[in-house]
């Protein structure tokens, strides 16, 4: 169903280059081929199901993020750090299909076309320069459609109605893929932003500050929220919030949907039929997510991870036996913070790229509320951080 095309250049020195020129710095990290210069290309046919797939799936994942608010009962099941709760209930969400304005959805693909949700980075998601810039790039290449030209004004759009003043990553200058990716984002935003280290900000009575005492009063940062329950400054922050001296982009009601908690809610009551969904919500659901539940009810060929864990960590594959198979322990393992959620697990495309057999997993970027483009990235069983970023195009029929 997914082809791979094209065999990598013997040039590779000089399109790295190239890329970085365009902005993509991290082709190459730590002198290992992050960037695989080939390509994956899908029929329309399994790309205009995958649009859907993230289009419906987005409308419930707000609904289901909106039931919960309120509910403090629903926000320690979610895991949700007790430090944002006050913010939660004393700001208000953005508008229907706004709550996040830059996300990403994450799909296993089978071989048979069948598609089914993994997971949903609704806080601080990561490859939107692969997907933005080396992608159509990419495309070109190979004389291949490219779904993602759209995402720079997508993304102009979303950071029009935030108007954020300052975009901030931890080790600013330092830490190249956040680096680059809060630069183009920047960029692509055509606002007037300075790109500082989050390590650099600071709170004074609720004001926060950059390094020179300058006032920050509208902030991107490309900064997990679940980190303000362990990081020192973190109560400092959420006050900066709660004292509507501090506006933040993505908003605080994005951690609403980043929690994998709200996976196994949305499927406990789609099973409970409890009258959330209409009938057609509910045959989404059935087509596109994974049974998901907060205990470990499944007993076989299931996933277990953190509710916030990312690039792989603290994930467990159980197989047929309900054994351990694999587990990631290159990633970060959130799972001493945060409790797991137990997922049936889901086959992803096979691929053969040309130094060997991986998985892939289709990333759709949701921008300002609507499907915007797509990541690839060719891993194990786990797409972990270890993961290669391939460029995928649209076949036209």
């Amino acid at each position: 169903m997914i082809e791979i095309v094209g065999l990598p250049q013997p040039n590779r020195k000089e399109r790295v280059a190239e890329l970085a020129r365009l902005g993509f710095t991290w082709a190459d990290m730590d002198d290992e081929a992050y960037w695989v210069d080939q390509l994956a290309v899908m029929p329309e046919t399994m790309y205009e199901d995958l649009k859907r797939a993230a289009t419906e799936l987005w409308t419930i994942f707000d609904k289901a993020a909106r039931f919960v608010l309120g509910r403090r009962d629903l926000y320690e099941l979610l895991a949700i750090p007790e430090v944002l709760w006050d913010s939660l209930d004393m700001i208000e969400p953005g508008p229907v299909g706004r709550i996040s304005r830059y996300a990403r959805f994450d799909f296993a693909i089978a071989e048979d076309g069948n598609i089914r949700l993994l997971e949903l980075n609704a806080d601080t998601p990561t490859g939107y320069v692969e997907a933005s810039v080396a992608t159509p790039w990419m495309c070109r290449q190979h004389g291949v459609r490219s779904v993602n030209d759209g995402m720079k004004r997508k993304l102009a759009e979303a950071w029009l109605a935030e108007q954020p003043e300052v975009v901030a990553c931890i080790a600013y200058g330092e830490h190249e893929e956040d680096s680059g990716t809060i630069r183009m984002l920047a960029q692509h935003s055509g606002l007037p932003v300075r790109c500082l280290d989050c390590l650099e900000l600071w709170v004074d009575e609720g004001q926060l500050r950059d390094k020179e005492s300058k006032p920050v009063d509208r902030l991107f940062a490309l900064y997990p929220k679940e980190w303000m329950a362990v990081d020192e400054g973190g109560e400092a922050l959420a006050y900066a919030l709660e004292s509507g001296k501090l506006q933040l982009f993505n908003p605080i009601h994005a951690i609403l949907l980043q929690s994998k908690g709200l996976q196994a809610l949305i499927w406990g009551l789609h099973e409970l039929n409890s009258g959330l969904f209409s009938e057609e919500e509910h045959t989404v659901i059935d087509r596109y997510m994974l049974p998901t539940y907060d205990q470990p009810v499944l007993k076989h060929t299931y996933v277990s991870k953190s509710m916030f864990g990312r690039e792989g960590g603290s994930v467990k594959l159980y197989d047929e036996k309900g054994d351990i198979e694999v587990e990631d322990k290159d990633g970060y393992d959130t799972s001493v913070w945060f409790p797991p959620i137990y997922q049936q697990r889901a086959d992803m495309h096979p691929v053969k790229l040309y130094d060997g057999d991986y998985h892939l997993l289709v990333g759709m970027f949701m921008l300002n509320g609507q499907s915007s483009g797509l990541l690839g990235r060719a891993g194990g069983l786990i797409t972990g951080n270890t993961s290669h970023f391939i460029a995928i195009g649209v076949k036209e029929t």
